[in-house]
């Protein structure tokens, strides 16, 4: 079970990806993965100690590529890195979770986005390994770029999750996010809510994904308690008094029926 959950920055891609990562853990061994510039999903999980980004490691990508990270321009280096113990050694565990994995990997700042470098080599060949050959269960909180995702990965995600909230320009963000999905590969697109005061922003938005031709699998309202466990430092799980928790459990059992 491959899924990649994705949407305009701000929309609440990083609450869904933690506490789903903290549900399906009950039952599968989870690697919950920050594909995100942003890294906010390791003080979402309550995660309090730093963590290095896979991609600020110069000494581990010097080894694994053979080159310096941001080296000139033609040096030669290895284009398919020895990375497959990489997902165990450099992941770490979620307290509360034995099954749960958080795995941070961080963006290549110089060189352009996608550019063919060591560490942009070296984070697309972990991703390939963890979508293509890890039998556990993986949750990508990704950019609405979906930078880290090649045609090859791609094909082999079950499920995108596109969240939006009430207004247009998420909207237009998740129009941009089911072009580029589709361009790639991946089949699966569908749609979670996220933020609803009303029923008339629930319509709204559910016209609007319509129009879009996309799949709704669930509706998180708007919860202060969502607020609260942010400023806490910690993980929304540890609020059962949540609306938004029930929802996205809800959201899950939606995942786990659509048979992946």
């Amino acid at each position: 079970m491959k899924i990649a959950i994705t949407g305009k920055g701000g929309v609440g891609k990083t609450t869904l990806s933690g506490t789903l990562a903290f549900i399906l853990s009950r039952t599968y061994k989870v690697f919950v993965i920050d594909a995100d510039p942003d890294m906010n999903l390791a003080s979402s999980m309550g995660v309090q100690t730093q963590i290095t980004p896979i991609s600020q490691m110069k000494d581990l990508i010097k080894e694994r590529t053979g080159a310096e990270p941001g080296s000139a321009f033609g040096e030669v280096f290895k284009i398919n890195p020895k990375i497959s113990d990489l997902p165990e050694a450099m992941s770490v565990p979620i307290e509360g979770s034995e099954n749960l994995r958080l795995l941070v990997m961080g963006t290549v700042d110089k060189g352009g986005e996608g550019c063919i470098c060591p560490a942009s080599v070296l984070l697309k060949a972990l991703m390939r390994n963890l979508i293509l050959k890890k039998d556990e269960v993986i949750i990508l909180d990704m950019e609405a770029g979906i930078e880290h995702l090649g045609r090859r990965t791609a094909e082999a995600v079950n499920m995108m999750i596109i969240v939006v909230e009430p207004g247009l320009k998420s909207l237009e963000t998740a129009e941009r996010i089911k072009r580029l999905a589709s361009d790639i590969g991946i089949k699966n697109i569908m749609v979670v809510f996220n933020k609803v005061s009303s029923k008339k922003e629930e319509e709204f938005l559910g016209s609007k994904v319509n129009d879009l031709g996309l799949e709704i699998l669930g509706c998180i309202p708007r919860d202060d308690v969502v607020v609260v466990a942010d400023m806490e430092g910690g993980s929304l799980i540890n609020h059962p008094e949540s609306v938004a928790l029930d929802s996205i459990r809800r959201i899950a059992e939606n995942i786990l029926n659509h048979g992946l």
